[in-house]
């Protein structure tokens, strides 16, 4: 039970750090405070959520391996996993993207990135070896019955905040499902107008996530269009484009048929005779030379032809 509380305890510990660590962040992006975060309260569980999991699969491993590397590896993959996922899951719940990846190098369909993947890292590395020590020995000084209440406590208002943010959130979903606009901007400036016409619990929704990508069923089939055209493009452009290859290969074989026509073994001179060697000997060499993938390719489809 004593090890149940703390985890609570450090989920709620780590999801407040998280809190503080994206305000500073967006602080310094917007020069202005932005209360981060789905929830309300300065809470960010997902920071809470995968600190709770490295701290129980590399407690789980402690007897058998703890060392740097191998709590690196683990807050690697874990955060990362739950970073996608979460990415994933609100998407398709609330047809909107709230953090996007895209433009950054070695992303994974822009959810997650590199960048992100080391730094999750190397928090793994400090809150098992630096912060959770020191964590868990202030734990060990509140007596459980208070610790109990204070789980009890948090859990109370995290669940209230919780509620809060799935009435803003399904107001957000279903203006967007009822928009009738093409792109994600004009959805923004949609979603803004309706939230601003609420509550502070609303606004300040809209002012958490200014960079938010909405993606409805008219702009994923627009999309689609888009990217279905630009290949038809593509696909005529390289048939119109005959390889330059492919144009010597046809001068050269108009120069044997030409050679044919006006060369006699009979009566040629030996200049003309070691002349048509020569060409010979470069045709063979030419032959012999692997065909690059767009010749393989239209040399296949013309015997398929």
């Amino acid at each position: 039970m004593d090890s149940l509380v703390n985890l609570v305890l450090l989920f709620f510990s780590y999801s407040f750090l998280g809190w503080c660590i994206e305000v500073t962040l967006k602080y310094i992006q917007y020069h202005r405070f932005i209360n981060r975060g789905f929830f309300t309260g300065p809470i960010c569980p997902i920071y809470g959520t995968g600190a709770v999991l490295i701290t129980v699969v590399v407690g789980g491993l402690a007897p058998l391996e703890r060392s740097y590397g191998t709590t690196f590896a683990i807050s690697f993959l874990l955060c990362g996993l739950v970073e996608y996922l979460t990415s994933y899951l609100m998407e398709k719940r609330f047809h909107a993207r709230w953090w996007d990846y895209s433009q950054k190098p070695m992303n994974l369909h822009g959810r997650v990135w590199i960048g992100n993947l080391i730094l999750f890292g190397l928090g793994g590395v400090a809150i098992i070896h630096l912060i959770n020590p020191p964590l868990n020995r202030l734990f060990s000084l509140i007596s459980p019955q208070t610790r109990q209440i204070l789980c009890a406590g948090f859990l109370a208002v995290f669940l209230a905040d919780y509620a809060v943010t799935h009435f803003v959130l399904k107001l957000v979903k279903t203006g967007i499902e009822h928009s009738e606009a093409d792109n994600t901007e004009e959805i923004n400036r949609e979603i803004r107008l309706l939230l601003s016409d609420r509550n502070i619990f609303y606004r300040r929704f809209a002012d958490a996530y200014p960079e938010v990508i909405y993606r409805t069923e008219r702009i994923n089939a627009r999309l689609a269009a888009i990217r279905a055209e630009t290949e038809r493009l593509r696909k005529e452009a390289e048939q119109r484009m005959e390889p330059a290859g492919l144009i010597k290969s046809a001068i050269i074989e108009n120069q044997d048929k030409l050679i044919g026509m006006l060369y006699h073994e009979g009566s040629a001179t030996p200049e003309m005779k070691e002349l048509k060697a020569a060409i010979e000997a470069d045709q063979k060499r030419l032959q012999s030379r692997p065909l690059s993938k767009i010749e393989s390719l239209r040399t296949r489809n013309d015997q398929e032809a």
